[in-house]
């Protein structure tokens, strides 16, 4: 009865490989048992926003704990004697590194396991690599403790945007995405409205004393304060939030579930290599733009109008808490509304839109002497920098089957880690200090990754859609929208 449901649903929903394609399963065995026994929560709408909330306040923390770094970059710089291409390791690749490395083990463990245990998991693990970054003495033991950020938190995006999918039907998936993406940036400005109160409190206090571990800068405190309640949060979706049933999987001939392998995720991406190269370095190279934004915005305002952390802590907290927040929820109402009116390239769409909007606030905000004129220039650009999140990750769940959906999610976030955040943030730093040799130059060094990088993002975005169109009638999906 089970196989014969299954079946029904493989037929009414997808097809996942036409007669003329070459991905094909290696292996084909049953649903797992956690599928088969927790009840779908599919008609109870308050418990399927539920677990939203919950994943998106997993997600506030984790930005809370990767980018409150960013605004206390002097205190770090001078207690730890870095340079600014140090720092931006720091922030960049220290992170994306393992981000990216484990991202692609987890991901397989959660199209095949429970994925409520991976994320939880995971929240813990960085919450702890958090609060050890304020232990740190010296580069390396903060790069290695960056190491385990990364690593805890490349398992909640690809788990998370596995199991939307399977709360949420299509034409709504825009706006669940859109409400966990906006938990990156409810995190960020948190990150600078708690480190700028943390900074302004402290700043007459050059050490505090803890328990067993003795006296540590504030700075160091910071990152204490921030890291240890994600550690409440991974206990709290253990205790209330199931594993939701699986749906749209692929059935083989004999009528068994087949459980994808790796192969099989890289097979479906050659099979529609021309999407997903747009899409993956397309949403990349738009990610960038948004890095350089969190990254190096509160560095140009303290070094060139003269603000201390406290100040731009408050400023940039509230201007993210505002307009990010709310470009995020904008991106996702415009997925479902291109989706509804029969569009089945929205989320690149959206995209492409975003980026388009995005290039020209983002690099003139640092070429404005008038701080005012230049906080409302980076406000509108903090906006149109959120549509990466919800659009790519919708993009993806629109076109994978289940069983490849954390799998190829995570192959997107290695990439765009890789481009956006490793690359991207040290690039910025590397002009600095080897082509203008001069730190309060940093603007124009933001302005000049942005420009490139907005480019390229627009080009292959505006060819994505069309690829995205053909992937989608391939897989005949099509006809849903």
């Amino acid at each position: 009865m089970m196989n014969d449901k299954l079946l029904e649903i493989e037929m009414v929903e997808r097809t996942l490989q036409p007669e003329n394609q070459s991905f094909e399963p290696t292996s084909i065995e049953t649903v797992s048992p956690i599928a088969e026994q927790t009840p779908s929560p599919k008609e109870n709408s308050t418990y399927q926003w539920y677990v939203v909330v919950v994943c998106m306040i997993a997600y506030i923390l984790s930005f809370v704990d990767r980018q409150v770094l960013s605004l206390m970059i002097e205190p770090i710089k001078a207690d730890l004697m870095l340079s600014d291409t140090q720092f931006s390791l720091l922030q960049g690749l220290a992170f994306s590194l393992f981000y990216a490395i484990m991202g692609l083990p987890i991901a397989a463990l959660a199209d095949r396991r429970s994925r409520i245990k991976i994320i939880a998991t995971g929240i813990a693990f960085w919450s702890f690599a958090t609060a050890a970054c304020g232990l740190s003495k010296n580069f390396i033991q903060m790069f290695l403790a960056r190491l385990g950020v990364g690593a805890g938190e490349a398992a909640l995006s690809p788990a998370f945007y596995s199991i939307v999918a399977d709360l949420f039907p299509k034409e709504k998936l825009g706006r669940a995405l859109g409400v966990y993406a906006i938990g990156a940036f409810i995190g960020s400005g948190l990150a600078f409205l708690i480190g700028g109160y943390v900074i302004g409190l402290l700043k007459d206090i050059s050490f505090v004393a803890l328990p067993v571990i003795g006296e540590v800068k504030t700075w160091q405190l910071t990152f204490m304060i921030v890291g240890l309640p994600g550690v409440l949060l991974a206990l709290l979706m253990v205790l209330t939030v199931r594993e939701p049933a699986r749906k749209g999987m692929k059935v083989g001939q004999d009528g068994q579930v087949v459980k994808a392998s790796f192969k099989n995720s890289i097979g479906f991406i050659k099979t529609h290599k021309k999407t997903f190269f747009c899409h993956f370095i397309g949403f990349s190279f738009y990610t960038m733009m948004l890095y350089s934004l969190l990254g190096w915005a509160p560095a140009y305002y303290m070094r060139n109008f003269g603000l201390d952390a406290s100040q731009t802590g408050y400023i940039l907290g509230s201007i993210i808490l505002v307009a990010n927040t709310s470009g995020a929820l904008f991106c996702g109402w415009l997925i479902d509304f291109f989706s509804k009116r029969g569009y089945s390239d929205a989320a690149i769409r959206a995209g492409a839109i975003g980026c388009a909007a995005l290039i020209v606030p983002s690099v003139l905000f640092t070429q404005v002497d008038n701080m005012y004129l230049s906080f409302a220039l980076i406000s509108v650009a903090m906006f149109f920098s959120t549509f990466p999140i919800p659009a790519s990750a919708a993009a993806t769940q629109m076109l994978t089957p289940n069983q490849l959906r954390a799998q190829v999610s995570a192959k997107f976030l290695l990439i765009s880690n890789i481009i956006a955040l490793g690359i991207g943030t040290t690039t910025v730093a590397l002009i600095t200090d080897k082509y203008f040799q001069n730190t309060l130059m940093v603007g124009n060094s933001i302005s000049i990754v942005n420009a490139v990088a907005g480019v390229i993002g627009i080009f292959l975005l505006y060819k994505g859609c069309k690829y995205y169109r053909e992937s989608m009638k391939v897989e005949k999906l099509d006809k849903i929208f």
